[in-house]
């Protein structure tokens, strides 16, 4: 073979309803380039599509029949005739053969009737509806849509409200991302008031640290607000423990009190014990003088007098220190119960708190991932073209259901099924840190996307 470029061209025809296509061989003396330009495949009625059957000079005879599920067709002055499979001319034919020559009675205006023969060059048949198609994936409204002669899957996806950012249905990102960060910043502010809550219980229990502003210095909080937080748990912390001490001198003061009158009160039950022993010995020896006729009777109901009243007073000396004793004995108990409950308290509190501290931090979590997500539509919707989609057609052929890789500019054929997967073209991953108890993140705050930036979240 010379060095010089030859070229060679061979047309090739090949005649047929199902196989019409153009071959061109170029061959060039450094290659082999081979171009092969199939022809459109004739469209094939199937079940679903919708034919319309009309006769020239006689509407009433204009009728619309779906392909049913059985691949028939119901007509008028036919009755049933299966179509399903078989090309529209081929239809056209059997339809106008099928009508050829039938008789139809057509009422006039004036009320005559007339006689009509069709004639099978009369009859035209058409597609009137053609089986829907489906997209599906990542556009802003998947579902069916009515088929049109020659769409593309470009013009499909504008149909269906165009490309959206992982099939999210959002309001406007940015209005979205200052509604996250509002109410981001107030779980934050709640994590940091229950987190000082939980470190002044710990104080009073005497488990923890004093409440250091510098603990919280890493939320995304201003100074300012951080240390109003603290200096409030820290004033409460003081005016609880100045209630409790309070309480607690309180009782022991009533202890001492009681102590103090406990002691009284037996000195003086002892004195008046001595007091009855004497008037009782007085009255003895005033009885044995009266009954001598030593002594008048007034002197010995003096005696019994004096053993009365001495009684009445040991009597009430002892009630009143019973109740005395009663009293002390009901501090005593306060006393011992007053740690006891502070502590109940407390432990209860903490609970409490611990509870509402792992909501608060699952929340952050939340508003975290959902604010990146937010800061990467926004960066998709900056950099706009930057997405590459993938489009797949779904279509029923002679060996069953195949998947076609398509383009946008493909055209689609009737019952096909697109699916549409955007890629997108991202940096290195910004995962949000997980909030732990002893962990305080930085949060979408400090790795919010701003234009031009790039954040994956589950990319495909």
């Amino acid at each position: 073979m010379p060095n010089s470029r030859l070229r060679n061209s061979l047309h090739v025809g090949v005649s047929g309803s199902d196989l019409g296509r153009c071959i061109k061989w170029t061959l060039v003396a450094v290659g082999l380039t081979i171009s092969v330009t199939q022809a459109r495949a004739e469209y094939l009625v199937n079940v679903g599509d919708v034919l319309e059957v009309a006769v020239a000079g006689v509407p009433e005879l204009r009728h619309r029949a779906p392909v049913q599920m059985d691949g028939n067709v119901s007509l008028p002055l036919i009755g049933t005739l299966p179509v399903a499979g078989l090309p529209l001319p081929q239809i056209r034919a059997k339809i106008g053969a099928a009508l050829a020559r039938k008789v139809f009675r057509q009422r006039t205006t004036d009320g005559r009737e007339t006689v009509v023969v069709i004639d099978a060059d009369e009859v035209t048949t058409i597609i009137a509806e053609y089986k829907p198609i489906y997209v599906n994936g990542d556009v802003s409204k998947p579902g069916e849509y009515p088929y049109r002669p020659s769409i593309t899957a470009r013009q499909l996806v504008a149909v269906a409200g165009g490309y959206d950012i992982m099939r999210v249905r959002m309001n406007n990102p940015y209005l979205e991302s200052a509604d996250l960060r509002s109410e981001y910043g107030s779980l934050w502010t709640e994590l940091a008031k229950e987190q000082a809550r939980m470190w002044r219980i710990k104080s009073e229990l005497g488990e923890g640290p004093q409440i250091s502003p510098a603990a919280l210095m890493d939320a995304p909080l201003a100074r300012s607000a951080i240390s109003e937080i603290v200096n409030a748990e820290t004033e409460y912390l003081k005016t609880k423990q100045s209630d409790y001490q309070q309480e607690k001198t309180y009782l022991q003061r009533g202890i001492r009190q009681g102590d103090d009158e406990v002691r009284v009160l037996s000195e003086q039950q002892k004195k008046d014990e001595e007091g009855l022993q004497g008037d009782l010995e007085d009255l003895q020896k005033a009885t044995e003088l009266f009954g001598k006729g030593s002594l008048i009777s007034p002197r010995v109901t003096d005696a019994r007098r004096a053993v009365l009243l001495s009684s009445t007073r040991k009597l009430q000396t002892s009630a009143q220190l019973m109740q005395v004793k009663k009293q002390q004995d009901e501090f005593v108990r306060k006393l011992a119960k007053l740690d006891d409950q502070r502590r109940l308290d407390l432990l209860r509190e903490l609970q409490d708190t611990s509870v509402k501290l792992n909501q608060i931090r699952e929340k952050l979590q939340s508003v975290g991932e959902k604010l990146q997500y937010t800061a990467m539509v926004r960066s998709q919707l900056v950099q706009g073209s930057g997405n590459h989609a993938e489009i797949a057609i779904i279509r029923k052929g002679s060996k069953g259901q195949e998947r076609i890789i398509a383009s946008e500019d493909t055209e689609l054929q009737p019952g096909d099924a697109v699916e549409v997967a955007l890629r997108y073209q991202d940096g290195p991953a910004v995962p949000p840190r997980r909030v732990g108890s002893s962990d305080i993140p930085s949060g979408p705050s400090r790795t919010d996307a701003t234009a031009g930036d790039s954040v994956r979240i589950g990319q495909r």
